[in-house]
């Protein structure tokens, strides 16, 4: 069995926990489904934000959602002039069988723009 990266992002309406803590789920649950993960074999989850977003941890909806033991980090986004605002990024470490090159990107809202060459299309 090998790893895989699995990235993904979401934007939020507003800097709240519940905006945080939802859009993160989503993003999660959509990756999931898209990629048929098994929560178990996720080795690491690293999240960004930009720096408007400062209410809650996005690691802490993953936690809600089940991953217990996987390692969760939260970073801020570096800043870069005319990017995105309110923006979750994530990049999943997961132990599979799958090729690299089958993994499907979920990029959600207005976060779609951010690499729509990755994105997984429906």
């Amino acid at each position: 069995m090998g790893t895989v990266a699995i990235r993904g992002a979401i934007t939020v309406d507003n800097n709240s926990v519940e905006s945080i803590l939802e859009a993160t789920s989503e993003l999660l649950i959509e990756i999931e489904k898209k990629n048929h993960l098994v929560r178990d074999r996720v080795i690491s989850i690293i999240f960004s934000c930009t720096s408007d977003l400062d209410k809650a941890y996005p690691a802490k909806a993953a936690r809600q959602l089940g991953y217990l033991n996987a390692a969760l980090m939260c970073f801020n986004e570096m800043y870069v002039e005319g990017s995105i605002d309110k923006c979750i990024r994530v990049m999943i470490l997961y132990n599979s069988d799958m090729e690299q090159k089958d993994v499907k990107h979920i990029y959600l809202r207005d976060a779609k723009a951010l690499r729509p060459d990755l994105s997984f299309k429906a």
